[in-house]
């Protein structure tokens, strides 16, 4: 299907850089065969209905580009020049940890934020769910953080000024202008030194603004959930348990929103949501599903029931988490396949492995790879 929805960059010359403000013209959506629209509930995203969609699924990307390219473009989502939806009505989910250990995590959220503009004039839809990492940063926990990604963050703040405090404009068009500041680093030579302590500052205190609670970033993604359940299978980064069925998925997504904007309701704004963003089981955190089972650890029966239970509760045929690298790949082999681990640690600054995602086509879903011998091939596994 071609692309129905143009982008056109305008180039304004500012004082010291080049600005691109995006200009998107949505025409009316014209779905083949007669397809039921996306119905989408609650705010943010809880529950989705998306008949006779495919769905991909794709796992942590912590800052990585170029990776986060070649899984979008192994979907078939994303066109080779890597700035175009070429996924025609398919849903598209990222599980969460975009921030931290990498260098282009603002540049990733905003090509995320673009395919979304564009799969939805064909039908589509791009989903985020946010993981941990966003969570910790958004607390104000930076240990994480890739050198590179605060000069991210002091470039970004320097180009919201001028794009004059318009969000939409500069958080949609960076990844054009992120790139373009990368070429002219590369020709000026001009690396980022752990001992250039004003830069350094500069950055810290260009994320701490983005990031904190209320801040434009933190607002930006207080737009996603930490649980989505779309058609029968239930998304989100470390993994549900019954107690979160029980206490409200809708409920849990919603106060970490607050939290994440800031809200004034306390004098102080919302505490930090503890059922999902604190301690080892929460939505987040939980590693229940992920780790590899210990012989020593809770027994794999168990493990499956759980997951069982929290599926027939909140009505799902399936889960797929992130959270933890999977070091053989996408699987679902440990509980009964009701639960696909799609962390394959695929940025640079975790295992580098090569991507890998996970495609659900009429409540089936199978493994995305490239063939070892082939590098422009796709190998096709596990379809259940």
């Amino acid at each position: 299907m071609a692309a129905s929805c143009s982008l056109n960059f305008v180039q304004i010359h500012a004082a010291s850089r080049s600005k691109f403000v995006v200009q998107c013209y949505s025409p009316r959506v014209q779905i083949n065969g007669g397809v039921k629209p996306i119905v989408v509930n609650g705010d943010p995203p809880t529950f989705v209905s998306a008949p006779e969609r495919r769905i991909v699924g794709v796992g942590d990307l912590h800052g990585d580009l170029s990776q986060t390219r070649c899984a979008l473009q192994m979907a078939g989502v994303l066109s080779l020049d890597g700035y175009q939806w070429t996924g025609g009505d398919t849903v598209l989910v990222q599980v969460g940890d975009i921030l931290d250990r990498g260098e282009d995590e603002i540049a990733i959220l905003s090509l995320l934020k673009s395919l979304s503009v564009q799969a939805k004039s064909e039908g589509g839809a791009v989903f985020q769910v946010n993981g941990n990492h966003e969570t910790m940063n958004i607390q104000g926990d930076f240990r994480y953080v890739d050198p590179g990604a605060f000069d991210e963050c002091a470039n970004f703040v320097e180009y919201l000024e001028e794009c004059k405090g318009n969000w939409d404009d500069a958080f949609l068009s960076w990844i054009y202008v992120s790139e373009m500041l990368k070429e002219e680093r590369a020709s000026g030579n001009k690396k980022w030194s752990p001992w250039n302590l004003v830069k350094r500052q500069k950055g810290a205190v260009a994320r701490s603004a983005l990031l904190n609670p209320g801040g434009a970033l933190a607002c930006e993604l207080s737009r996603h959930p930490v649980v989505l359940k779309i058609n029968d299978w239930i998304f989100c980064h470390g993994g549900l348990l019954p107690h979160h069925v029980q206490y409200g998925v809708e409920r849990m997504n919603k106060e970490v929103s607050d939290w994440m904007r800031g809200s004034k309701r306390e004098i102080d704004g919302p505490e930090m949501p503890f059922i999902a963003l604190k301690g080892y089981d929460s939505v987040v955190w939980s590693r229940l599903y992920s780790r590899e089972p210990s012989p020593l650890g809770k027994n794999p029966q168990k493990i499956s029931s759980i997951a069982k239970r929290t599926l027939e509760e909140i009505k799902a045929n399936g889960m797929v988490v992130g959270h933890t690298p999977q070091i053989n790949g996408v699987n679902s082999s440990k509980y009964d396949d009701r639960v696909w681990c799609i962390d394959v640690g695929m940025s640079s600054g975790v295992l580098n492995s090569s991507p890998e995602v996970l495609e659900i086509v009429d409540n089936k879903a199978r493994v995305l790879k490239r063939r070892r011998d082939s590098f422009d091939e796709l190998e096709v596994l596990d379809y259940i």
